[in-house]
């Protein structure tokens, strides 16, 4: 691949877009010459050390509360070793492929940083596996997330020292035989290396890498179906006024309603207050108290998309800080400084801040499908639907149902992701004969994060097509300019459903457009200047 298809790691800079664009194989990946000269300045520091005979943990030491062991200089190699073959101990359905190749490269940024002591070797080595899309097999279940990923690097460690299995071109296959397809050898560890590679929340942060690039689309696509429910029902403009949010000011509010506001700039569709009060005056009466058949305001869930995805956009940044904190941090034990003369032990490994703000994306996940599922509801409930057909279905109502299975699928996956959002990283358990006595539960946090947005696009997926149809019915000709503009382009791929196909196969078909696509990476792209 050329300069521009890579992703040059220096241990400072690394993004969750390239982090997600590396784990796809979008990008290859390539390591920064004055990041490798602070590398080398670590690796001779430490041999140093090692030759004044200096007592250095996981270096001539074991491990955890065993680190009163020393370790004899003959066998220190060894060492690391046993330490990756004992904690490859996980199980459960592996990590995707990407997630893997995307763990590898997080892992590698943090150690190009120049504080682990690892050689140029074992960083080149990594390199290559990336590019290759060499993909270690790694169990989901295992990691606590104290001592950093320990379960799940470990697994990963397997895949450098050609021991376990590998995914190579989406086929799982035994190390040994991809590095001889490949012409290669596995990589034989020194000292502090083993360690290196495993103490860390490098599995925790890839996960969480492609958790909030999820979220963000589904920040997207919710600004976009929040400016189509308040068009299909002719909401009222006053809920999206710039001045009503200026005196509420949190800065996800101001976002989602700037956003909102443009995407419906110019349509015809939406009921102006001025308007509503000379509609309300024509059907007036003499007496003290009269009904009128206009809605003065509109439900929470059109009214107040703004309010309710302000916390929900606010929560995603502040993970997406956090994750971009983790992934260019050095975050192994020990740390070695070579200008300060210091090797320093501490735990830097430990994933609390990870597992927090996963607990709080899966919050933010819950709440965006809370209002999702309850404007799905509005299109096909009949007594609230505002006179779209009933289920959204043309035709012989009874004989055919419309939207009325699919609708449990956004009930269900509402509900359980509703379970997900209950906070892991509270539920410390002490293990390691108590050293590890106040664990992260991060891993778990990044992987319950990872589910709670897949299955918020399944819901999502569903506001869209229920869009789709309503606009079919009404006010499809009418829509704002950006609105408008994605209208156009959703619906080149959409028929009105009818009942003669399985409604799973226009899911499947639009799931994929909508997240697999650069469809909704901007949507400024839609708006056009005031």
């Amino acid at each position: 691949m050329g300069e521009k298809d890579c992703v040059v790691l220096n241990g400072n800079d690394l993004t969750i877009e390239d982090i997600v664009a590396i784990g796809v194989g979008d990008k290859q990946v390539a390591l920064e010459p004055e990041a490798l000269d602070r590398c080398r300045a670590s690796r001779q520091f430490l041999e140093g050390e090692i030759n004044a005979k200096r007592v250095i943990y996981g270096v001539n030491t074991s491990f955890g509360p065993m680190c009163n062991k020393i370790i004899d200089d003959q066998e220190i190699q060894t060492l690391q070793v046993n330490l990756i073959r004992s904690h490859a101990a996980g199980l459960g359905a592996p990590l995707k492929d990407y997630i893997s190749i995307a763990v590898m490269a997080v892992r590698l940024n943090t150690l190009v940083k120049g504080f682990s002591g690892v050689r140029i070797e074992l960083l080149e080595h990594m390199q290559w596996l990336i590019n290759q899309r060499v993909a270690a097999y790694i169990p989901e279940c295992g990691s606590v997330g104290a001592s950093g990923d320990l379960i799940h690097l470990a697994h990963l460690s397997l895949a450098i020292i050609g021991e376990g299995d590998v995914y190579y071109k989406e086929e799982l296959r035994p190390a040994t035989e991809v590095y001889a397809e490949l012409g290669n050898e596995p990589l034989r560890l020194s000292y502090k290396e083993g360690i290196a590679l495993m103490n860390g929340t490098s599995a925790m942060t890839a996960l969480a890498a492609f958790a909030i690039f999820g979220a963000r689309k589904l920040l997207n696509i919710s600004c976009v179906t929040g400016a189509f429910a308040i068009e299909i029902f002719g909401g009222i403009d006053d809920a999206f006024d710039e001045d009503l949010h200026k005196v509420k000011p949190h800065t996800g509010q101001l976002h989602i309603a700037d956003t909102i506001r443009a995407l419906y700039h110019g349509s015809k569709n939406i009921t102006l207050r001025s308007e509503m009060h000379d509609l309300i005056r024509q059907q007036s009466s003499d007496g003290p108290v009269f009904e009128t058949s206009i809605n003065v305001q509109d439900v929470y869930s059109i009214r107040c998309t703004p309010q309710v995805l302000a916390p929900v956009a606010e929560a995603i940044e502040q993970a997406a800080r956090v994750v971009e904190i983790e992934t260019n941090s050095s975050n192994d034990n020990p740390i070695i400084i070579p200008e300060e003369k210091k090797i320093i032990h501490g735990g830097n490994f430990h994933g609390q801040s990870i597992g927090f703000v996963m607990d709080m994306l899966c919050m933010a996940i819950s709440t965006l499908c809370n209002i999702s599922e309850r404007r799905t509801n509005k299109y096909l409930d009949k007594n609230l639907n505002e006179g779209l057909p009933e289920f959204l279905i043309p035709g012989t109502i009874g004989l055919t149902m419309g939207f009325m299975g699919a609708q449990y699928l956004a009930t269900s996956t509402t509900a359980e992701n509703r379970q997900l959002a209950n906070p892991v990283s509270t539920n410390s358990i002490s293990s390691n004969a108590s050293n590890q006595d106040v664990v992260s539960m991060g891993t778990v946090a990044a992987r319950k994060a990872f589910k709670s947005v897949s299955n918020a696009k399944h819901i999502v997926t569903l506001e869209i097509l229920a869009d789709l149809q309503a606009l079919s019915f009404r006010n499809g000709d009418k829509l704002g300019g950006g609105t408008g503009k994605i209208y156009q382009l959703l619906k080149e791929n959409f028929s009105p459903y009818d009942n003669s196909r399985i409604f799973h196969e226009d899911l499947v078909k639009y799931r994929k457009l909508l997240f697999s696509s650069q469809l909704f990476d901007d949507l400024s792209v839609y708006v056009d200047e005031k």
